[in-house]
């Protein structure tokens, strides 16, 4: 692609490493921006700035924030004693549109993959074994991706887990195998998380 500008090549050349922005798409952007008040440019670029420095990660879950507690969890609303278990953030946004959960999260921040060199020391399940030491919940469900590596993550968990008596149970396999749960309807995902069956690690 024949650029008219290397400006313009460069910005097109940024947008495009954001996922599922091809070169077409990154450039349509770029016209688009060129198009519109400076001010606009100012408040994307802005916007980018202040997520990448402010955002933070909540302490309990491990959930995006702009606090050190996440308004979830410090939600005098939301059932503490039900804590869903999801790989990233992406996942507790999806499931907080279906409207059918009222409890809190922890969020992994991936799952056991050790062809990737990824073990239970790189993830966020230390935290969740003290996190349940300490808050005592009466059910911790698992809302993972229907994959090989979160079987293995949710069977590593439950095991550690079987001494403390907790009632540890897994979303209704309405999401199809190797599917994600960010891409899953609504509807779909809503129904999951109502007809939550007991996990059975053997």
């Amino acid at each position: 692609m024949n650029f008219p500008s290397k400006l313009v090549e460069n910005a097109v050349e940024a947008f495009s490493r954001l996922p599922g922005i091809g070169k077409k798409t990154a450039l349509r952007l770029v016209l688009y921006l060129l198009k519109q008040e400076e001010s606009v440019s100012e408040e994307i670029a802005e916007a980018i700035l202040k997520l990448r420095k402010e955002t933070r990660y909540c302490t309990n879950c491990h959930n995006i924030s702009d606090s050190e507690i996440c308004n979830i969890c410090s939600s005098t609303g939301r059932d503490k004693g039900l804590i869903c278990v999801v790989q990233d953030s992406r996942d507790v946004l999806a499931i907080e549109s279906t409207g059918q959960f009222n409890g809190v999260y922890h969020v992994l921040g991936g799952v056991i993959a050790p062809i990737e060199g990824i073990g239970p020391e790189e993830l966020n399940i230390e935290s969740l074994f003290k996190r349940i030491e300490k808050e005592k919940p009466r059910e911790l469900v698992f809302a993972l991706n229907s994959t090989m590596e979160a079987d293995t993550t949710a069977f590593y968990i439950s095991k550690k887990l079987l001494p403390s008596g907790i009632k540890i149970s897994a979303i209704a396999r309405g999401i199809p195998v190797g599917g994600e749960l960010e891409y899953a309807d609504e509807l779909t995902l809503s129904r999951s998380i109502s007809l939550r069956t007991p996990y059975n690690p053997s």
